[in-house]
């Protein structure tokens, strides 16, 4: 069974940075997709980037792009989500998420969360000035 436990998250002011953790405990094989995904009060939950693991192939929402990098330590079974340049939009709970899926799925953004094997309890992220 797989748990995920993330931490990182702060109050920062728009421009700021922050990077996200998300630890898992337990067996991640390379067939997983992980992901973060946020949401703010009053708002869908919302998918923000993806990485499948055999691959490291990477999926951004565009509204991250070229703001936001995510990564992962296989040998820590970390995953990151280094979050740069933050607006008050990106404002919201952050969730990692590890499941099954096929790797077009993950990379190209469709899979979002559905059947996850694991999500964590999230981190709060807050831009404000």
């Amino acid at each position: 069974q797989v748990q995920l436990v993330e931490s990182g998250g702060d109050s920062v002011q728009p421009g700021g940075s922050l990077r996200l953790s998300c630890v898992a405990s337990g067996y991640i094989d390379n067939a997983i997709c992980m992901g973060w995904f946020r949401q703010g009060t009053g708002n869908a939950r919302e998918g923000v980037a993806n990485i499948y693991v055999r691959t490291d192939s990477t999926w951004y929402a565009d509204s991250v792009k070229g703001r936001f990098r995510i990564s992962r330590d296989g040998a820590e079974n970390t995953l990151y989500l280094q979050m740069n340049d933050l607006r008050p939009e990106d404002t919201g709970m952050y969730h990692c998420a590890a499941g099954y899926t096929t790797a077009f799925a993950c990379y190209s953004g469709s899979w979002r969360g559905a059947n996850a094997r694991a999500w964590g309890q999230g981190t709060q992220v807050t831009v404000s000035s």
